[in-house]
């Protein structure tokens, strides 16, 4: 009779409180008055807050137990998420600080109002997470629990405090001050950046222009860094007919690094004046698309820059950077490869077949035998992007001289170390080269100051094989196995330049790398059709005494880079007639003239070539033994990632919640 009397008051009491079962309602909902948990026994009560790494938040009053369910200020401190907190400026190099450590002690130690508590809001912790989940990224680790925008903070509506407000506050006030006009301008902080700053850099950029940019990663470096490239275009994330496509590379060699910091100043300064309406800067995004990958061997700068940054010979503390780093320290990637000698040797095939009226030059096939190479993962993801867009020119930027090298860049006598060897388009890349050194500040000046190498009689440009020749370059991969003309931008004499040089640097720089963008809307483009109005992708186009060849993207469109006179262009496609036009390009041209094909349907004929010049190599083989995915398959034993030490070995519980594959 007691039980069931028992058991009938148990019942009669979980009715009454309407949440069952007990453990279903959440200590932050309790708080909040919603319902209740019988088995909690401590009421919520307001008390000062005494938290260190949380002293500066816009109040002084918290609640315990808080949304978490800790019970006391003791508690929170001995808990992974507060370790958290307390390093995440260092984890995560600076990024986001102090924001996510003052979003992060609202959920630990939210505000107090007459023993109740007031939730951070949502709308602050959904623009933290837009804003900052790359730099967790960048360290692969995932973002914390706790920081659930939906699980532990309010909306407006349901009344909220918004921890970020003192913050925003005095940057707005610090942001007014340093505008000393009324004109609006591009404010850019001449820094070096960590890589993980770089990331959040370019993502950040990216998030303040959305309509104009996309930011992607073409893959990962040795140490599993991304390689991320930024877009600009008015349309980004996709091809537009006729829009030519180009992209800036820096950063090859690790310690080469003031290219690197140009890159990350760029797309700060043509996001903010595009919106701030700069014509110029407009027009080249609206008609152009834009790909920019500041670093392809992140692991090399992170090696330099710590070579730099830890070296404290007081008698070497007031040399330059390029002499602490003795000019190789991070030089090669972290398998020791240098990326500027890992690409195919395309050349040495070009050269042993030029004579050849059979045999086609341009978009040369990948030899199988390199793929049983040692191929870096850098080098495999620049060679699958390359392929992938149809891009037209490129600049690579390098450190270590003031001079344009333009290909070839090995030489055509294999026992010549200083040889011109020009390519086919020798005229073409030649004054692209001419575009870059003449807007630069004083790279093609007489009396500049040099490295030890004389420039003077061609104002700042050479021929790379005359300069010094290497094979497997990515400038003469780029225009044998593609329509892409390359030149590589040595920006100095010293590769890691103080912080005092990078604004001179860019200022010296601006002006050629905004004139390098807008020179491809130089030649001609247009679209190769058949009768139907249908594109033809793969067609060739072809200039009369040039023995280099352009082809066609996926929808037909193309583009020929051509110095100004008259061209006779040919289109053709297998399977199609051969189309000829005369075309006239003035010296007064601004923009690519407008040169359109139809070919129309012929019967497919044998060719004689395919006979008597077979070959294994095609241009679609690309890795055909799946060589690199089976050098780079992961080993069976899986580490902990390297900022997992920090909880480790902190006596607290390891929080597996921050483990990304868990």
């Amino acid at each position: 009779m007691r039980w069931g009397l028992l058991l009938l008051l148990f019942l009669s009491s979980m009715r009454s409180c309407g949440c069952a079962p007990p453990q279903t309602c959440h200590p932050g909902d309790e708080l909040l008055g919603r319902c209740t948990n019988d088995v909690l026994g401590d009421k919520p009560t307001c008390t000062q807050l005494t938290l260190g790494y949380c002293n500066d938040l816009e109040y002084s009053r918290t609640v315990f137990p808080n949304i978490l369910g800790q019970q006391s200020s003791r508690d929170v401190e001995s808990s992974a998420e507060y370790l958290l907190l307390s390093v995440i400026h260092g984890l995560l190099s600076g990024e986001c600080s102090p924001e996510i450590r003052l979003v992060g002690c609202s959920v630990l130690a939210s505000p107090c109002q007459d023993d109740k508590m007031i939730k951070p809001c949502r709308s602050t912790c959904d623009a933290l997470r837009r804003d900052c989940a790359h730099a967790f990224e960048a360290i692969e680790m995932a973002w914390p629990y706790f920081l659930d925008c939906d699980r532990f903070f309010a909306s407006n509506e349901e009344g909220c405090v918004d921890p970020l407000v003192g913050l925003k506050a005095r940057q707005k006030q610090i942001e007014m001050s340093s505008l000393s006009g009324a004109e609006p301008s591009t404010i850019l902080q001449f820094t070096y950046t960590t890589n993980a700053q770089m990331y959040s850099l370019l993502k950040r950029t990216a998030a303040k222009c959305p309509q104009i940019t996309h930011v992607y990663s073409i893959g990962r470096s040795t140490e599993g860094r991304d390689l991320l490239v930024i877009e600009f275009s008015d349309n980004p994330g996709k091809h537009e007919l006729l829009e030519p496509e180009i992209k800036l590379v820096a950063n090859m060699h690790g310690n080469e690094v003031l290219g690197r910091q140009l890159l990350i100043y760029l797309p700060q300064y043509l996001c903010s004046e595009y919106v701030l309406g700069n014509q110029r800067i407009q027009t080249i995004i609206n008609t152009t698309r834009v790909h920019i990958l500041a670093s392809m061997n992140p692991d090399g700068y992170e090696l330099a820059a710590s070579e730099v940054e830890d070296n404290s010979d007081p008698e070497r503390a007031n040399q330059e950077g390029h002499l602490l780093n003795g000019w190789t320290n991070g030089r090669t990637n972290a398998q020791n490869i240098d990326l500027n000698r890992n690409f195919p040797d395309l050349t040495s095939i070009f050269y042993r077949n030029r004579r050849s009226r059979h045999y086609r030059i341009d978009h040369i096939a990948i030899p199988d035998a390199y793929w049983f190479g040692k191929v870096a993962p850098e080098t495999y993801a620049v060679m699958k992007w390359i392929r992938s867009l149809p891009f037209v020119q490129s600049a690579s930027l390098h450190g270590g001289d003031l001079v344009v090298s333009y290909p070839f860049d090995f030489s055509r006598h294999p026992q010549e170390e200083r040889m011109f060897s020009p390519t086919p388009d020798e005229q073409v890349i030649k004054q692209l080269a001419r575009t870059y050194a003449d807007a630069h500040a004083t790279m093609s000046n007489n009396d500049t100051e040099r490295c030890g190498a004389s420039f003077y009689q061609t104002r700042g440009i050479i021929n790379g094989a005359l300069w010094y020749s290497f094979a497997g370059g990515m400038s003469d991969f780029n225009y044998l196995h593609t329509n892409c003309l390359e030149i590589t931008v040595e920006l100095g004499c010293d590769k890691f330049p103080s912080e005092a040089e990078l604004y001179p640097e860019w200022k010296r720089n601006k002006e050629a790398l905004l004139s390098y963008m807008e020179s491809v809307h130089r030649g001609i483009k247009g679209v190769v059709q058949d009768v139907d109005g249908k594109g033809i992708k793969g067609a060739i186009i072809s200039v009369r005494g040039v023995r280099k060849d352009v082809t066609a993207a996926e929808d037909g469109d193309y583009w020929r880079l051509l110095n100004p006179g008259t061209h006779i262009l040919t289109a053709t496609a297998r399977g199609y007639s051969r189309v000829s036009k005369r075309v006239y390009l003035p010296h007064n041209m601004n923009k690519a003239g407008r040169v359109d094909f139809v070919l129309a349907k012929v019967p497919i004929e044998p060719d004689i070539d395919d006979h008597l010049f077979p070959t294994v190599d095609t241009w679609e083989r690309f890795d055909p033994y799946n060589q690199f995915e089976r050098d780079s398959e992961p080993g069976a034993r899986e580490e902990k990632p390297w900022w997992w030490n920090y909880f480790s070995q902190s006596g607290i519980s390891p929080p597996q919640w921050l483990l990304r594959s868990v």
